[in-house]
C-alpha cells in the first residue's frame, strides 16, 4: 500500500452558495487527473461526489462526500460539501476535516450568502482560503465585476492569481499572473501556451494585467519583510517569490487566491491542479490542532506521523447495508486497520476493522492511515466528534459547533405496526446528521421530529423510506394549550343511583381557586365527619383524573386548587367510586362557574440578523403578536433581536427569516411560560383543537 508523505497531502473543502458549481468543478478535477474515466453532470445524476437516491432525485447535494484521488505525487481529498442552509451541518463537518477551503462563487450570479458563509465558516475554524470563480464560459459570465465584488465583500485579502482574456464576449485565453502566462484551451480541455494580451485583443486589458500584477505583487510583500522592503523598491518578484509569497499568505489568512475556471469545457482545470500543489498548505505546515488531556490541561498537537495516534470522527454515514461508516481525520500518528483505540469522549475501546479510502461511493481498502490523510472506517460505535487516540495517549478534540434546529414536524407512521422502526430509524439518522432531534412532546404526546428546514426534513423522511423502508408522515405539530381558572367558587357534586341492591351514593361540596402549579393541589377542610377520610384519596383521585380536560376545549388544566369542604355519606351505599364521581360532578360544574381561560405557551426568541434587515423582523413579530424586549449589535453589521412570542404563530418563522435576510439570519427559540389567550382567538383554537382530537 501507498504511504504520503504529509507535505504531498493536499485536503481541500468545496463550499460556496447552492448552484455556484461546487460538484461540477469537483467532477471536472477528478476526469482531468485521471481519477474518473467520464465527466458527469449533475442534471443528469452522473457525477462521483452526489451518488446519494435523493442527491441525484433532486440534482442537489445533501451530505459531504469524500473524493479521494492521486496526481503529480500529490494526494488530494476533497470534501464536496452542500450549498444548502438545511444542511449547514454538512459544511461544517467538511471544514473541519479540511486544510483549505475552496469557496465556488459563479461568474454569472457573483457573491452569493453561501459563499459569505463559507468563507465565515474557514474564517472561524481558522482554515485558508481560495476563490473559485465558476462558469466562466457562461454568456452572461462576468469575470471583473465579480473579482471587483469579491473585493468588495471579503476585503484586501483578495489576490487573483487566473484571469480570463475576453474580447468581444468571448474568452480568448487564461493569464496565469503567477507565471506571467497566457494559455488557450482546445475542446478537450487542453492547453496551448499562447502570446500575452495586448489592448489589441481585449480593450484596455494590458492596463487591467499591470493593475492586477501590483494587487499580486503587494499581497506578497504583506507576507515578509524582505518581500516588503524588494516590493517599496521597485524590483519585481521572481516566479518563487510569489509562490512562497502565496503559500505562507494563505497559511496565515492574509491571502485569499482568486482562480477562474469552467467545469463545463475543462478550461482552467489543470491550473487549478497546478495552484493547488503550489499555493495550498499541507497538513505538516496548518497550526497545531488544540487538545484537552485527561487532566483538562490544553496541549497543541502537531501533524506527525510518529507522535502517538490521535484523530477525529467529523462525519457518519448510516448506510443500512454496510453499517455506519465513520469519516475520519488523523492528526497525528498512524490509524491501522484491525487495531483497537481510546474512544476519549466515552472512555471505551473502540475496535478499528476495515479502513477505505473513498472516491465518491468506490471504496478502496486501506490498511493504515497516517497523519494528515483522511478514511473511512466501517462499523465502529464512535459517533460523529469523538476523538481516536492511542492508550497510552487521551486527548481530546474540540468538538464541532453545530446549528440549533429550527424547524419542528410531527412525525406518524403510514402504515401500521411501523411505529417501532421510526425511532430506530431516525436515531441511525440523527448519528448522521447532529442537526436532526427526535422526542416526544411532553403535553401533547407527539414524536417532534426538528431540523434546519423544511427540506431537511423532506430529505430525512425520504431516506427513511429509502434507506430503512419506514414510511413516515409528517404534519404541524400540536400547542400545547391549557386551561385555567380566575375566580373563586364553591360548588356541589352528587352522585346518587339506586338500581337495586347496593346503591351509589357520593356528595361532596368542594370550593375551586387560582393558585400558581402546573398540577393539582388538593386540599380538605370537612369538619364533623361529614365525609369520612377513608373516601378522601377518592375524591382527590376523581379531581386529577378530571384536570387532564377543561371544559372549554379539553386541554389539560393548571393553576388549580380544590378544597373539599363539606359533603355527605351513606353508611351502605357509599363507595370510592361514587365519590370519585361526584368529584367529577363537582368539577365540571365549578369550572364553568369559575370564569375559564384558555393559556397558550409563550418563547423566547433571539434572532440574529443583518441591520438592514432588522425593521423588517421587528414588523413581522408585531404581526405574530411578538413583544420585543430589546435589540444589540452582536458583529459588524449584524444585531441580535429579543422578543417574546406566542409558539402557535412561530411554526413556518424559520422560512420567513430566511427568505428576508435570505439565509444570513438565524434565530433561536425556547419555551418560556403560558399566558392567557386573546379572546379574540378563543372561538379558533377551540375549534382548531376539537378537530386535532
Amino acid at each position: 500500500m501507498k504511504t504520503y508523505d504529509v507535505n504531498k497531502i493536499k485536503n481541500i473543502a468545496f463550499a460556496g452558495h447552492n448552484g455556484s458549481g461546487k460538484t461540477s468543478l469537483a467532477e471536472a478535477l477528478l476526469y482531468k487527473a485521471g481519477a474518473s474515466d467520464r465527466l458527469g453532470k449533475t442534471a443528469d445524476g452522473t457525477t462521483v461526489c452526489d451518488y446519494d437516491p435523493e442527491e441525484i432525485k433532486r440534482k442537489i447535494s445533501i451530505g459531504t462526500s469524500l473524493a479521494s484521488f492521486d496526481y503529480d505525487d500529490y494526494r488530494f481529498n476533497i470534501l464536496d460539501t452542500p450549498g444548502l442552509f438545511d444542511f449547514a451541518a454538512e459544511m461544517t463537518e467538511g471544514i473541519r476535516a479540511a486544510d483549505t477551503v475552496l469557496i465556488t462563487v459563479s461568474a454569472k450570479s457573483g457573491v452569493k450568502v453561501g459563499a459569505r458563509k463559507a468563507y465565515a465558516e474557514a474564517e472561524k475554524q481558522g482554515k485558508s482560503r481560495m476563490i473559485a470563480v465558476t462558469k466562466i464560459d457562461d454568456k452572461d459570465a462576468n469575470f471583473f465585476n465579480v473579482l471587483t465584488e469579491l473585493k468588495t465583500v471579503f476585503g484586501p485579502t483578495i489576490c487573483p492569481v487566473v484571469v480570463p482574456v475576453i474580447s468581444n464576449g468571448q474568452i480568448v485565453s487564461f493569464v496565469n499572473l503567477i507565471e506571467m502566462k497566457a494559455y488557450k484551451y482546445d475542446s478537450k480541455g487542453n492547453a496551448v501556451e499562447t502570446d500575452m494580451p495586448t489592448a489589441e485583443i481585449s480593450e484596455k486589458f494590458e492596463y487591467r494585467v499591470d493593475g492586477l500584477v501590483a494587487a499580486v505583487s503587494e499581497a506578497v510583500a504583506e507576507t515578509s519583510d524582505a518581500l516588503m522592503e524588494k516590493f517599496f523598491e521597485g524590483e519585481p518578484f521572481t516566479q518563487d517569490e510569489l509562490i512562497d509569497g502565496i503559500h505562507d499568505g494563505m497559511n496565515r489568512g492574509i491571502i485569499t487566491p482568486v482562480v477562474c475556471t469552467s467545469a463545463a469545457d475543462l478550461s482552467g482545470i489543470d491550473m487549478l491542479l497546478k495552484e493547488f500543489e503550489l499555493l495550498l498548505p499541507s497538513p505538516a505546515e496548518v497550526g497545531k490542532t488544540e487538545a484537552v488531556t485527561a487532566s483538562d490541561d490544553i496541549i497543541e498537537v502537531e501533524c506527525n506521523a510518529d507522535a502517538p495516534l490521535s484523530a477525529y470522527i467529523f462525519k457518519t454515514i448510516a448506510d443500512p447495508f454496510v453499517g455506519k461508516m465513520s469519516m475520519i481525520r488523523v492528526v497525528s500518528g498512524k490509524l491501522s486497520a484491525n487495531s483497537e483505540v481510546i474512544n476519549a469522549v466515552t472512555g471505551e475501546t473502540e475496535k478499528i476493522g476495515k479502513l477505505y479510502t473513498l472516491c465518491g461511493k468506490k471504496q478502496t481498502e486501506v490498511t493504515s492511515a497516517n497523519a494528515g490523510e483522511i478514511v473511512v472506517a466501517a462499523k465502529i460505535t464512535a459517533n460523529t466528534g469523538a476523538t481516536l487516540c492511542a492508550p497510552s495517549n487521551v486527548i481530546k478534540f474540540a468538538e464541532m459547533e453545530f446549528p440549533k434546529p429550527c424547524y419542528s414536524m410531527t412525525v406518524k407512521a403510514k402504515a401500521q405496526g411501523d411505529e417501532a422502526k421510526i425511532s430506530a430509524s431516525i436515531q441511525r439518522l440523527i448519528e448522521e446528521d447532529p442537526t436532526l432531534t427526535y422526542e416526544q412532546d411532553e403535553s401533547t404526546k407527539e414524536q417532534i421530529l426538528s431540523g434546519l428546514g423544511e427540506q431537511h426534513l423532506e430529505v430525512a423522511a425520504a431516506k427513511l423510506k429509502g434507506k430503512f423502508g419506514v414510511d413516515i408522515a409528517l404534519s404541524v405539530p400540536k400547542i400545547a394549550y391549557k386551561e385555567t381558572i380566575r375566580k373563586k367558587v364553591k360548588v356541589e357534586g352528587k352522585h346518587k343511583k339506586q338500581s337495586g341492591g347496593h346503591g351509589q351514593y357520593g356528595h361532596v361540596w368542594i370550593e375551586f381557586e387560582p393558585c400558581i402549579s402546573d398540577t393539582l393541589i388538593f386540599e380538605e377542610k370537612v369538619f364533623g365527619g361529614a365525609v369520612p377520610k377513608n373516601y378522601f384519596p377518592a375524591v382527590q383521585k376523581g379531581l386529577e383524573d378530571s384536570v387532564k380536560k377543561g371544559v372549554l376545549a379539553g386541554c389539560p388544566v393548571v393553576g388549580l386548587k380544590a378544597i373539599l369542604v363539606d359533603g355527605s355519606y351513606h353508611p351502605v351505599d357509599s363507595s370510592e367510586m361514587a365519590f370519585k364521581t361526584a368529584a367529577s360532578i363537582a368539577y365540571k360544574e365549578g369550572l364553568r362557574q369559575a370564569d375559564p381561560v384558555m393559556l397558550e405557551p409563550i418563547g423566547t426568541l433571539k434572532v440574529t440578523a443583518p441591520d438592514d434587515n432588522t425593521g423588517d423582523i421587528m414588523g413581522e413579530l408585531n404581526k405574530r403578536r411578538g413583544r420585543v424586549l430589546g435589540m444589540e449589535p452582536v458583529a459588524h453589521g449584524t444585531t441580535m433581536i429579543q422578543a417574546e412570542v406566542p409558539m402557535r404563530e412561530m411554526h413556518d418563522f424559520a422560512m420567513y427569516l430566511r427568505q428576508t435576510t435570505r439565509g444570513m439570519g438565524s434565530f433561536t427559540f425556547d419555551f418560556e411560560r403560558y399566558e392567557q389567550l386573546p379572546a379574540a382567538l378563543l372561538a379558533e383554537v377551540i375549534s382548531s383543537v376539537a378537530a386535532e382530537d
